[in-house]
C-alpha cells in the first residue's frame, strides 16, 4: 500500500507542469516523436542522476551549500531562458531559418534534468515521506519507482506535444504558439529562479 501511495505522490510531483514538461511538449510539437526522444532521453538520465543523488542523501548538500544550489539554479535558468528564446523565435513551418532543434538535444535535456533544484527538492520530499521497503532496499526501490514514473509521465507529455504538432495552424497561429510556448518556458525559468 505504501508503494502505491509513493507512486501516486511521485506521479503528482514529477508529472506536474514545469520547465521540463514544457520543453517536452515543444520537442514533440516541433520535432515529432523520433526527434523529441533526444531531449526526453537526456532528461531521463539527468533526472535519474538527481534522484540517485537524492536517494543517497547527497541532495542535503543543496541545503547546506547555498553556493551549490545557486550554481545549479543559474545553469538551469540560463538553459531555460535560451530555450525559451529559441522556441519563441523559431520560424513557422515552411519558412527558412533556424529552429528549435538545436536547443532540444540530449545534452540540453540532461542539463534540464540534472541541474534543476526543484527536482532535488521533489525527490528529497518523496524519499523522506515514505517507507516502501526494508531499510537496506528502501532508497534503491524508491529510486527505481521514481525513474519508472518519470519514464511514463514524460513520454506522455512528449506524446501530447506530438499531437499538438499535428494541429495545422497558419503562419500567424504557429508564431503565436511559438511565443506562447516560449513564454511558458520563460515563466518556468522565473519560478525556478525565485524558488
Amino acid at each position: 500500500m505504501e508503494a502505491l501511495l509513493f507512486v501516486l505522490a511521485a506521479t503528482a510531483l514529477l508529472g506536474s507542469p514545469g520547465p521540463g514538461i514544457a520543453a517536452l511538449i515543444v520537442a514533440g510539437r516541433t520535432l515529432g516523436l523520433a526527434g523529441g526522444l533526444r531531449l526526453y532521453a537526456g532528461m531521463q538520465v539527468g533526472l535519474a542522476l538527481a534522484a540517485g543523488l537524492s536517494a543517497a542523501g547527497l541532495a542535503s548538500l543543496l541545503a547546506a551549500a547555498p553556493v551549490l544550489r545557486l550554481a545549479l539554479t543559474v545553469v538551469s535558468v540560463g538553459y531555460l531562458v535560451w530555450l525559451a528564446w529559441s522556441v519563441a523565435t523559431a520560424p513557422p513551418e515552411g519558412e527558412v531559418g533556424g529552429g528549435t532543434s538545436a536547443s532540444l538535444t540530449f545534452a540540453g535535456g540532461f542539463v534540464l534534468g540534472a541541474a534543476n533544484p526543484k527536482a532535488y527538492l521533489a525527490f528529497v520530499s518523496l524519499f523522506g515521506s515514505f517507507v516502501v521497503a526494508s531499510p537496506r532496499w528502501d532508497a534503491p526501490v524508491k529510486w527505481a519507482l521514481c525513474v519508472a514514473v518519470m519514464i511514463v509521465v514524460d513520454i506522455a507529455w512528449l506524446a501530447l506535444g506530438v499531437v499538438l504538432g499535428r494541429v495545422k495552424l497558419g503562419v500567424k497561429g504557429q508564431r503565436a504558439m511559438n511565443w506562447a510556448m516560449g513564454g511558458a518556458i520563460l515563466a518556468a525559468a522565473g519560478m525556478a529562479a525565485v524558488g
